[in-house]
């Protein structure tokens, strides 16, 4: 069941937990332009072994959208505010794209929150700053979601999956189509402005990245990137493009669990 708690700044935040009680948490951290039911398929998988705390990043589902840009630093805070709320100490944490951006912000200046950090399919920095600029000048009119949908399931499917235009497509497609445009332009303003090249060398915390030999977002060398950046990180890449856990997802799970749940 969805449930929502206040951010300090007075900004709804939308959250779901699943698994058993006692197990440790698994926070998973959704993309831009999609909400905590991109990890639909996955959650069964995990909550074998975790008790899995799933949120609408703000801007996003059914949290709320204010108006202005976001920071990396105010959606990492949103984070530790959704841990305090819960009485969560300590969580490992998995997030993808704009996920994995929150993910090295909480490595870097929360490790005392974090047991194992996966960073999956994202960047320490993507630019040029223009062109988030002209994605967030063309979200002044909600029409524009239309063609902003065809842009984002272009780069996160593979074309034959897209050209089925099966459910998965269909739920993703609805899933951007319910993003308020004002909530995608300040999760753009966040990428636009986040560079943590040089920051994330200090991390600390076991850290493990995946990356798709097909993504045309988050590079494969992104990936890379960021594995050689993080002392002892290891680094997994799938044959997918920028949202393995949808497209191979037992692969997907099994590489994840190898490396949060040893043994299991």
């Amino acid at each position: 069941m969805l449930q929502t708690m206040t951010l300090g700044d007075g900004t709804p935040l939308a959250y779901r937990l699943d698994g058993g009680a006692a197990d440790p948490v698994l926070i998973l951290s959704n993309s831009i332009a999609t909400d905590h039911t991109m990890w639909d398929d996955n959650v069964d998988a995990f909550a074998r072994h975790f008790r899995v705390l799933r949120y609408d990043m703000r801007g996003h589902g059914g949290s709320g959208a204010p108006a202005g840009a976001y920071s990396i630093d105010r959606l990492g805070r949103d984070v530790l505010e959704l841990m305090d709320h819960l009485g969560i100490g300590r969580a490992h944490f998995l997030g993808l794209s704009l996920g994995g951006f929150v993910g090295q912000w909480l490595g870097v200046h929360a490790p005392e929150r974090i047991d194992r950090l996966v960073l999956s399919n994202t960047a320490p920095h993507l630019g040029p700053a223009r062109y988030f600029d002209a994605q967030i000048a063309g979200l002044r009119e909600h029409a524009a979601m239309d063609a902003m949908a065809d842009t984002f399931l272009a780069n996160w499917f593979p074309a034959a999956l897209r050209e089925e235009d099966g459910p998965t497509i269909r739920r993703f497609r609805a899933m951007i189509l319910r993003t308020p445009p004002h909530g995608l332009a300040g999760a753009f303003a966040a990428v636009r402005d986040a560079d943590q090249r040089r920051t994330i060398a200090l991390i600390d915390r076991p850290t493990l990245v995946i990356g798709g030999d097909f993504d045309t977002v988050t590079l494969p060398e992104h990936s890379r990137q960021i594995a050689a950046a993080v002392r002892g990180a290891a680094l997994a890449m799938l044959p997918a493009v920028h949202l393995p856990n949808v497209e191979m997802p037992r692969e997907y799970e099994a590489i994840a669990l190898r490396f949060l749940a040893p043994g299991g």
